[in-house]
């Protein structure tokens, strides 16, 4: 029987592309209808689209076989973004005011647009996420309503290579899928596996990928800092198969005897370990390989940490991702950064439920597309499919999400933190604010010359050659009078 309500979520990774449909049910929580995995490694690298082409293909294979598990046509998906490329900025934004001037939400969305105008050197801002507001010498994070004489915004700017986010864009375009909505897909994870608790209080979010890192910084509900590092749990396999083995057999040695940390006193130094029927590797030149690459990932994990925040991890550190199923390797990130709290988020915290042996292994490899899953709030679903015609023969345009009728276009201080705006939406949005202020030039125009006549009016008026003309018509009038 075919789906008639479901949001569809595809998550671009370094090895796998995956995507999930899922009914969101009246009590919050999720069924999982279909999964679909492809093998991205030849066309994503480091979590960056590099072939377009190869890309845009990936996501209609996927959109297909969803399809067809589903029976229905998918007007739209949910899309994560990240990669090596995403990091975060600091920038602050000011104004000053007349004294015991009241803060208003235009002051604020001014400050937002200020930020949000800010250029970087072939940086595109995919988000901004606000801070704290600084109201005269005090911090706040609504600063409507209050007093001051000068109003600080802090803005931590999300940015990635215009090169990339153009690529990404121009894969759906070739692909002809309608995107709901781009998502940084570290702030849908955070919110998917992170409590109240551990954000407020501070704590960082570690997920461990195939090729990349990602550290997501938080303190006191807001986001602090965002970093994608260039190593991932697959650097760890190219390291092991460096000792002259298939990277296939090298990842299989890492899940057999791989651990995050062994104690020197444990190592066996007459244990050896197999790699093929005629070949083996001391256990300890294995535990000082893999250790090796995984005390690099920890100590640049550690770096992406900012200062402010080194002892006001409350919260602790939290792992997740493929990469933090290797034993021990709480551990090995407690000894590395004296960090005590540590904690492996093996699954999202909302309800999910499914007989799909990839949702129930709750490996932490699918929390990213779940966390994209669970921000979906449009339908994705259309009319149910012919079995006897084309699977996308309902001629639908591009970005019309399949109702046929172009979505609004969201401005900056619209979209939810998290959400990008696809570049066709910023065209449009750059087209609707030029018309604005066109607009609004003509009307000052306008104003501006309706005064000036109003002015020449008035001094031809008051001139004396004008008002000697009216004594005299007055004069000649009063004459014709007297005659009559």
């Amino acid at each position: 029987m075919a789906a008639k309500d479901f949001i569809v979520a595809i998550e671009l990774g370094s090895s796998k592309m995956t995507g999930i449909a899922g009914k969101k049910n009246l009590d919050g929580s999720i069924q999982v209808l279909a999964v679909v995995k492809e093998d991205s490694s030849s066309f994503i690298r480091k979590g960056v689209v590099y072939n377009i082409e190869k890309t845009a293909q990936c996501l209609t294979n996927i959109v297909k076989k969803l399809t067809t598990q589903l029976k229905t046509d998918i007007t739209q998906v949910y899309v994560g973004i990240g990669g090596q490329s995403i990091r975060s900025v600091r920038n602050v934004v000011t104004k000053d005011l007349a004294p015991d001037t009241l803060v208003t939400s235009d002051m604020v969305i001014e400050l937002m647009d200020t930020n949000r105008s800010m250029k970087y050197p072939d940086q595109e801002i995919l988000d901004a996420a606000g801070q704290e507001y600084r109201v005269d010498s005090q911090l706040q994070i609504d600063p409507v309503g209050i007093q001051c004489t000068r109003l600080e915004g802090n803005f931590l700017n999300i940015l990635q290579r215009k090169a990339f986010y153009k690529s990404l864009n121009n894969c759906f375009e070739m692909a002809q899928i309608d995107v709901a909505e781009l998502y940084l897909a570290p702030l849908a994870l955070a919110d998917s596996v992170l409590t109240d608790t551990e954000k407020r209080s501070g704590c960082a979010l570690v997920d461990i990928g195939a090729d990349t890192t990602t550290v997501s910084v938080y303190a006191k509900n807001l986001l602090r800092h965002l970093a994608v590092i260039p190593l991932g749990s697959n650097n760890i396999t190219k390291d092991i198969a460096s000792l002259q083995m298939e990277e296939q057999d090298a990842e299989k040695m890492k899940l057999k005897y791989g651990r995050a940390f062994t104690d020197n006193n444990e190592i066996d130094n007459n244990l050896k370990y197999s790699i093929d029927p005629e070949r083996q590797v001391d256990s300890r030149k294995f535990i000082e390989i893999v250790e090796g690459r995984l005390e690099e990932i920890i100590e640049n994990v550690w770096y992406q940490i900012p200062n402010d925040y080194y002892d006001k991890l409350l919260g602790g550190i939290i792992l997740t991702g493929g990469g933090s199923n290797m034993k021990d390797i709480e551990k090995a990130f407690s000894n590395h950064t004296h960090i005590d709290k540590i904690r492996i988020a093996k699954f999202v915290t909302q309800t999910i439920t499914s007989n799909l042996p990839e949702i129930n292994a709750k490996d932490g490899t699918m929390n990213t597309v779940l966390g994209l899953l669970a921000k979906g709030d449009i339908n994705c679903a259309g009319n149910p499919i012919d079995p006897n015609g084309d699977l996308f023969g309902n001629n639908k345009q591009p970005g019309t999400g399949g109702t046929g009728e172009p979505r609004k276009v969201r401005q900056a201080t619209e979209t939810d933190p998290g959400v990008i705006r696809m570049e066709r939406e910023k065209q449009l949005a750059e087209e609707e604010a030029r018309r604005k202020k066109e607009e609004e030039e003509r009307i000052e125009r306008e104003k501006a010359e309706a005064e000036a006549r109003r002015i020449a009016k008035e001094k031809r008026e008051n001139s004396f050659w004008n008002k000697a003309l009216k004594g005299l018509k007055k004069f000649g009038e009063n004459m014709i009078k007297e005659d009559e």
